[in-house]
């Protein structure tokens, strides 16, 4: 194999305006790929979802040597996999887009305010295409450990290939949404009938007509795919442990005047990101509404911009009164829709408060349990005892079904980190360093793990803001650190245990701070069996900011040498 050659630049030729249209799909490079430690890349990146693709770039951008590693065939990351009925963003699709060119902002349109799976695989696509990025990639291959030699000073990354590539940093770009949970349930080997899962979707469509449909699960994926399966469905049972929150979202296409408002607006949108300030109007943390102003307030959660909505009222996850409204509000539409009280208030979330968990955006979930040919099966009240060769068996009766849709999440942030064997220093493992839940140094790197960098890592905001310009930042960060490192001649850069023990109890005093605590969410690792309880993402205040100024003051918490 030949390996990518340095980049002085990359070429941004090309302003045709591109539509979403489906790349053939990548093959993966020859084998087997050896790096020799004598002569060693600069970086490998694992990864080729919206971080890793960035990364790529920029490293490539400066010159420097990098081979990147995907599991999947192509690019696109968790949209690569997750292809189920009704996927989509459930952010606004004119900000669910990188902002590091103008010139690609100005090349691609969106069609809906809710981008589609394909629509937005489309666009990494054409990023991809637009950047000449998938020449740096080996497709079809997945890391299985990632060493680092403390002799050399490099890390050395293993395939399922056999691949072994060396290489002075390793970033890891594996998506905090990446490993979905299959059907883990006893009997599922059992089971005659096909099962899917929601975040491993066959690439081509599934037909469910005049089929019994189990949908297992009712968190974001279930409540975008089931409307669409009812449609088709001889019948669909959806089991159903804990309502969500569900806040509609008005699609529509996006008109060629919200277009062009929003490029008008562009600059100034990224001039606040990189500024580390909010990039959305938001009420200032002591504006305390009376109550006409906060069920004003409250009212928008149904106005269809969704997780935006939820940030527009003040305080929502740190002040009970605020969120008290704010919850019964939506509860109360929950109760307009759905037209069997019983089964509304079924799907009414009692046990924690609004946002606490990662609320969902649909189309038509609530309306689909008026069709009769839904059924609503309460685990709480029948838990499900097992999968047997003809359905689903709770306590209270058996299901026959021909399909199981198993939509159950994804062990989150954590997941395809700790899926590989990393080894850092000692050959001291990520599996035991985080036995007790995750600790890292601002989400970005991990103590006794030099030059390994975590994009959009456990301990920052990632899964509670913009995740595409999240990974942004990250790698911007990312890469005035490596540029740094080699500006002082330096062999290392890793996190102190001191900075990172300060930064994980920080975290935590973030959180508890808020309601989030109050959630058995997948936010803390609840869904996932045997995981540590540990709140993973960063909510606190100016995160881009803090990040910056330990840049500025030389990179304390680091130790460079």
């Amino acid at each position: 194999m030949v390996l990518p050659a340095p980049l002085k630049g990359d070429n941004e030729a090309g302003e045709e305006t591109v539509s979403a249209t489906t790349h053939p799909g990548a093959s993966a490079a020859a084998r087997p790929v050896r790096v020799d430690q004598d002569a060693p890349l600069d970086a490998v990146v694992v990864g080729a979802g919206f971080g890793g693709l960035y990364m790529t770039h920029r490293l490539r951008e400066a010159g420097l040597t990098v081979q990147g590693v995907e599991a999947a065939d192509d690019v696109g990351g968790t949209w690569w996999w997750n292809r189920y009925p009704g996927a989509r963003c459930d952010i606004p699709s004119l900000l669910y887009s990188y902002t590091f060119s103008p010139e690609l902002q100005e090349s691609w349109r969106w069609s809906e305010k809710y981008a589609t799976q394909p629509e937005i695989l489309a666009y990494a696509s054409h990023v991809a295409d637009r950047f000449d990025l998938r020449r740096s990639f080996l497709f079809g291959t997945r890391v299985v450990s990632a060493r680092f030699d403390e002799a050399a000073q490099l890390w050395v990354v293993t395939t399922d290939k056999g691949d072994e590539i060396a290489a002075r940093f390793c970033i890891m770009a594996t998506g905090c949404l990446s490993v979905p949970r299959g059907l883990d349930l006893p009997g599922a080997e059992t089971f005659e009938g096909p099962i899917h899962v929601t975040g491993l979707w066959p690439h081509q469509p599934v037909d469910f007509t005049g089929k019994r449909v189990a949908v297992i699960g009712t968190g974001s994926s279930a409540i975008q795919s089931t409307p669409l399966i009812a449609e088709q469905a001889q019948h669909v049972y959806v089991f159903q442990r804990t309502p969500n929150f569900s806040l509609p979202a008005l699609n529509a296409p996006i008109s060629d005047e919200e277009v062009a408002a929003f490029r008008a607006n562009f600059p100034a949108y990224v001039e606040l990101l990189r500024s580390g300030q909010p990039a959305l109007p938001i009420p200032p943390a002591d504006y305390a509404p009376s109550e006409e102003e906060l069920n004003a307030l409250v009212a928008q959660l149904w106005n269809g911009w969704g997780l935006i909505s939820l940030v527009q009222v003040p305080n929502l996850v740190r002040d009970e009164r605020i969120n008290q409204v704010a919850a019964d509000f939506v509860r109360a539409r929950i109760a307009e829709i759905v037209k069997d009280p019983a089964v509304a208030e079924k799907l009414t979330p009692r046990d924690f408060p609004l946002g606490t968990k990662r609320a969902c955006v649909d189309t038509g979930w609530y309306e689909t349990f008026n069709r009769d040919n839904v059924t609503l099966v309460d685990v709480r009240e029948a838990p499900i005892e097992a999968i047997t060769p003809m359905g689903v068996r709770t306590a209270a009766q058996d299901y026959p079904v021909d399909v199981i849709v198993g939509a159950m999440g994804f062990d989150a942030m954590t997941g395809a980190l700790l899926r590989m064997d990393i080894r850092g220093r000692d050959g001291r493992s990520l599996a035991e360093a985080w036995a007790e839940g995750p600790k890292t140094y601002l989400g970005l790197a991990i103590a006794g793990f030099p030059n390994l960098f975590t994009v959009t890592g456990p301990g920052s905001p990632s899964v509670l803001t913009n995740v595409l310009t999240a990974c942004e930042q990250h790698v911007d960060w990312i890469m005035e650190a490596i540029g740094h490192v080699q500006g002082r001649q330096a062999r290392t850069m890793e996190a102190t245990a001191e900075a990172q023990e300060a930064w994980v109890a920080h975290v935590n005093d973030e959180a508890d701070k808020t309601l989030f605590p109050q959630a058995a969410s997948w936010y803390i690792g609840a869904n996932v069996p045997g995981k540590p309880r540990v709140f993973m993402p960063y909510v606190g205040e100016g995160y881009k900011i803090r990040c910056d100024a330990v840049a500025a003051d030389g990179y304390v918490g680091f130790a460079v040498g």
